[in-house]
């Protein structure tokens, strides 16, 4: 008995000299490649950056709306900010991207643990001529602990940690990326309502014009200087006219419903957040002048491109945990505990004696060599994932550039048509005024007015339109530089009244206290797990 006892000695020490060398192997080694950011292609200016009116400074892109000095617009969009529902479901959504780096983190540690008991009986007429048991019974009883470590040799575990670190990462980008459309579908939806209103007021001031035309042209019918002709083309022209209203105030109200919902509110009237009647029809004025950095500048700045750089790296690691299931999976496992049996004159009360403990301890090796083929071709699957996303970056960096174009040259040229419409607008009044006049002094006839009319109204209509139009490019210029998302730097991403109800219904530890998430960082720089 001796001599097996020594080797089992012998084997311990050996195991216990080889367990740190391997612990040691596994935390310098990881299979699977390391992520780097694809190249991707940049301008280095912007195509209109010889107008006067770009600058390449860096703006104020975190409270970019303050540029059209519309407090209204300040306070709805703080509205916005903290009750929109979409907005809060994404901030949830990081909770839930932290617990789960938690569990991936765990798995760093031993995999299983538990606890263990056994009791068996065994009723044998022999166990009496053994010798074993007293009467005809052998009754054994175990208790213990037991625990299972596979060692993390190939940085299958940690390369999760990356996976589910940068998953993270990306899941704060997706709620940044709500954000900037949050707060431009915000300020679009504000000035489609203004222009609205200023519509209203060009078509009801011109059906009050034509009613005076219509007055005219009856006062002369009926004093036989005219025809029923002239009546009937004036009836026409403001009943056209007046048709218009109906349908302005429908996609007026259909614009507040929108902004109603955006606010996280249901449908309503929003006379009170909309500010009183004296800003009626007044469409905020964009500055003259946008700051908008440089190309590269987007890089660090949208969401969208660090979100879809952040699930890139994620789906790299998830290669390195595919290939880590083609190498042996080395683990320790072990036992502890006590036994006791009524047999030899024991009891079964003597289990807790430390002479009747037992410990098992001993590694184990796990290797699916029949499934090599399958296991392949998932890392393959993985592979080409990790491919797609890849380039969904590099196409995310191009969009970028394209959108920021394309809202900027909208921007710029609609300035220039404004200010020919602003002519035209002129001319089309000064127009309708002198052939008012003419006609009553019976030097022209009155087809001639209700052209005039109908050309005041259509340049008036056009031109608020226009006005509006600056003002919704210019929004779309910043929401194509990703600005609008810094506010919630230094916040909490779910509000109060949500934490204490997550609070109220599960254990939250230390996640809910504000820090909990990191805030994101910028593009290019994937954070190595600091938890």
């Amino acid at each position: 008995m001796e001599p097996k006892i020594e080797v089992l000695k012998n084997a311990g020490c050996r195991l216990l000299l080889i367990i740190p060398a391997v612990l040691a192997v596994g935390c310098s080694n990881k299979i699977g490649p390391d992520y780097q950011t694809p190249e991707t292609r940049v301008s280095p200016d912007w195509l209109e950056s010889e107008d006067s009116r770009v600058s390449k400074k860096e703006g104020n892109f975190r409270e970019w709306w303050r540029v059209f000095k519309d407090p209204v617009l300040n306070k709805l969009i703080e509205t916005a900010y903290s009750q929109n529902l979409p907005l809060q479901i994404a901030a949830v959504r990081i909770l839930g991207s932290r617990a789960e780096l938690g569990v991936a983190t765990g798995n760093l540690f031993p995999q299983q643990q538990g606890f263990e008991g056994q009791t068996e009986k065994i009723s044998m007429p022999f166990l009496r001529d053994l010798g074993l048991g007293s009467g005809d019974s052998l009754w054994y009883t175990r208790v213990g602990v037991m625990s299972n470590w596979e060692i993390d040799i190939w940085g299958k575990y940690r390369r999760a940690i990356e996976s589910a670190d940068a998953q993270l990462m990306a899941s704060v980008a997706e709620y940044d990326d709500i954000l900037v459309t949050l707060t431009a579908d915000v300020a679009n939806t504000y000035v489609q309502i203004r222009t609205l209103e200023k519509r209203l007021d060009i078509a009801r001031h011109n059906v009050e014009t034509q009613s005076e035309s219509l007055r005219i042209a009856d006062a002369k019918f009926h004093g036989g200087t005219s025809t029923q002709r002239d009546v009937e083309q004036a009836k026409t022209v403001l009943a056209s006219t007046e048709a218009t209203i109906p349908v302005l105030e429908g996609q007026l109200r259909q614009a507040k419903n929108t902004l109603s919902y955006l606010l996280g509110m249901p449908p309503e009237k929003l006379d009170k957040p909309l500010g009183s009647g004296a800003r009626f029809g007044q469409i905020p004025a964009p500055p003259v002048q946008v700051a908008v950095g440089i190309p590269a500048d987007l890089l660090r700045r949208r969401p969208d491109v660090r979100r879809a750089e952040q699930s890139a790296a994620a789906q790299s690691a998830r290669i390195g945990i595919a290939k880590a299931s083609l190498y042996p999976a080395f683990s320790i496992s072990g036992s502890f505990g006590f036994v006791s049996t009524n047999s030899q004159g024991h009891s079964l009360g003597d289990i807790f004696n430390w002479g009747q403990h037992f410990y098992r301890f001993g590694p184990s090796v796990q290797w699916n060599l029949f499934n090599y083929g399958q296991l392949t071709n998932q890392v393959r699957a993985q592979d080409a994932r990790f491919q797609e996303l890849a380039l969904g970056y590099q196409n995310t960096v191009l969009k970028a550039q394209q959108e920021a174009e394309s809202a900027l040259i909208g921007f710029l040229k609609t300035q220039n048509s404004a200010e020919f419409l602003a002519e035209s607008t002129a001319a089309a009044q000064r127009s309708l005024d002198l052939a008012t006049l003419q006609y009553r002094e019976g030097i022209t006839d009155f087809t001639t007015v209700l052209t005039a009319e109908q050309d005041l109204l259509k340049q008036q209509d056009n031109f608020a339109q226009t006005l509006g139009n600056i003002a919704t490019n210019l929004v779309g210029v910043y929401r194509t530089l990703g600005g609008g998302w810094q506010i919630r730097e230094g916040k909490d991403f779910v509000p109060e009244p949500i934490q204490q109800a997550m609070a109220e219904r599960t254990n939250w530890g230390d996640l809910l206290k504000p820090g909990a998430v990191p805030k994101a960082p910028p593009a290019n720089l994937i954070r190595a797990p600091d938890w």
